[in-house]
């Protein structure tokens, strides 16, 4: 190869490889700082594709999980309420069944029952009262409520619950209840069991709703696990290799340097003959 002035080739070779090393350690230190194996569609374009679908995914699972936390709140709210108006029925059977023994006189009925008005008003007012935000869970007014527990749009992502919960006294045939005399109180053990057996199976809908969340929940648990897993297999930096592909780089990247330093003094020896 003759010598040349105008085009230095080796030079030119120099910078190509130059070049690309740089790119190499860049590309490494975009991977280790960003955690991310595919800094640009470029790198794999496929895997991005499905990384991306999967990221996807990710965020539905968990805002569907989220949604069925919130539902499992929503069940244990209402069946809080419901908690308490079935000890407010246990105390009034306790009343009726005191009121209804002459070992008491007509007076102390009296104050029985004052403390039996209170205690119906008081269940009215928490089956009218319990809400979870805007819904009143209690009074009958629910009807057909829909959970979103899945990621996906289709029909079997919803859980729909039927939430016609009553337990107004009105509902529960206590409204009207006295243990004013003894046949009263008498009557009132009667109404009062069949209460408790309507709030019963009530708290056993709201149990059987909330069992079911559990359920999803877990699931749900399971599957963002392993979509994270796959996730991570496509997309995440290989720490050693990438730690490894810099190393290597700026090696060649300073060899390169000293090469190409040495190629811009060629043409000086061609000049040695003119």
């Amino acid at each position: 190869m003759g010598l040349r002035i105008a085009t230095n080739v080796a030079s030119i070779a120099a910078q190509r490889v130059l070049s690309t090393q740089q790119k190499r350690a860049e590309h490494a230190a975009s991977a280790l700082a960003s955690g991310s194996r595919i800094v640009n569609a470029a790198d794999d374009a496929a895997g991005l594709a499905i990384s991306e679908n999967f990221r996807g995914q990710l965020r539905g699972i968990s805002a569907a999980r989220n949604n069925a936390n919130n539902a499992i709140s929503f069940s244990q709210v209402g069946e809080g309420g419901l908690n308490e108006v079935s000890n407010i029925l246990v105390r009034l059977r306790e009343l009726g069944v005191q009121a209804a023994s002459d070992t008491v006189s007509d007076v102390e009925r009296g104050f029985l029952n004052n403390e039996a008005q209170q205690l119906l008003q008081e269940a009215d007012r928490i089956a009218k009262t319990t809400t979870f935000g805007n819904t009143k869970l209690l009074d009958g007014s629910g009807g057909q409520l829909e959970f979103h527990v899945g990621p996906y749009g289709g029909e079997e992502n919803i859980i729909a619950f039927d939430f016609d919960a009553d337990a107004t006294t009105s509902s529960l045939g206590i409204s009207g209840i006295s243990v004013s005399d003894k046949g009263d109180a008498r009557d009132t053990l009667e109404s009062v069991d069949e209460a408790m057996a309507k709030v019963g199976a009530l708290r056993a809908n709201f149990g059987a709703m909330q069992s079911r969340m559990e359920s999803t929940v877990s699931n749900l648990d399971v599957s963002y696990e392993n979509l994270s897993a796959a996730n991570s297999r496509i997309r995440d930096t290989d720490v050693a290799k990438e730690t490894a592909e810099m190393a290597s780089a700026n090696i060649l990247q300073q060899t390169a340097v000293s090469v190409l330093a040495q190629a811009n003094q060629l043409p000086a020896v061609a000049l040695k003959l003119v």
